[in-house]
């Protein structure tokens, strides 16, 4: 039987990628972001998906789509990529921005996990969207950075806590093509397309193991950088800073 599967974030970027390939899988899918216009073209041109118009920060919200989706029955897997991002140094962040952010990629997985762990069915999976970005402070990862160091250790925290009942993943992008990287002013490594993220994603899911990371020619280095002493690490990085 096709899975049944709940993905935040679905309206464009990697999570519309993602609902694409999923799509061609034969999924039963249901699109949720805060966007109600871009969730319904993209179930148009799936040739038909359930869209739930959501949004991470808001607990209501999530609990009146949880409700409609249990509706429906169990869930094979739920995955959450909704997030914001801005780049730039910490001390010369807005500080109504820096909520903002800490609320929809930190808070808003919290939200999401609360949400849709009762919907899955026993072994189901659930999988919270970290970062490269989140393995070491790297200057002008500003607040964003922190954010999903934060979500990084709330999947390990879930991970020990639910497992075997629930299959908890963690998701660590490298740069993606996106609305949110196309503000970046610097070269970005190892860049990928949302099409080619998606299929990573798929293969990293499908297997065992607790984190789907990727590029790995970008990640790697960066796993070695987090597990140097911090004497070097920090001396490494401050190379980095750009003036």
């Amino acid at each position: 039987m096709s899975e049944r599967i709940w993905i935040m974030g679905a309206s464009e970027g990697i999570g519309a990628a993602l609902a694409r390939a999923w799509a061609t899988r034969g999924a039963r899918l249901i699109l949720s972001a805060r966007s109600d216009d871009r969730l319904a073209e993209l179930a148009a041109a799936l040739g038909g998906a359930e869209v739930l118009p959501c949004d991470v920060t808001d607990r209501e919200s999530l609990a009146r789509a949880a409700s409609q989706i249990a509706a429906g029955g169990p869930l094979d897997r739920a995955v959450t990529l909704a997030a914001l991002y801005d780049p730039g140094k910490v001390m010369q962040i807005d500080p109504d921005r820096a909520g903002q952010i800490v609320t929809v990629n930190l808070t808003g997985c919290f939200n999401f996990a609360r949400a849709a762990v009762p919907l899955l069915r026993p072994g189901g999976q659930l999988a919270l969207t970290g970062s490269v970005a989140g393995y070491v402070g790297l200057p002008q990862g500003q607040i964003y950075s922190a954010t999903k160091a934060g979500v990084i250790n709330l999947a390990e925290s879930l991970r020990s806590e639910l497992v075997p009942g629930v299959d908890v993943r963690l998701i660590s992008p490298g740069f993606v093509a996106t609305r949110l990287t196309e503000k970046n002013e610097f070269d970005m490594p190892a860049l990928m397309q949302p099409e080619e993220a998606a299929q990573a994603i798929l293969h990293g899911l499908d297997r065992r193991g607790f984190e789907a990371h990727f590029p790995r020619r970008l990640t790697l280095p960066l796993k070695l950088l987090r597990a140097l002493p911090y004497g070097l690490a920090l001396r490494l990085t401050k190379r980095l800073v750009r003036e």
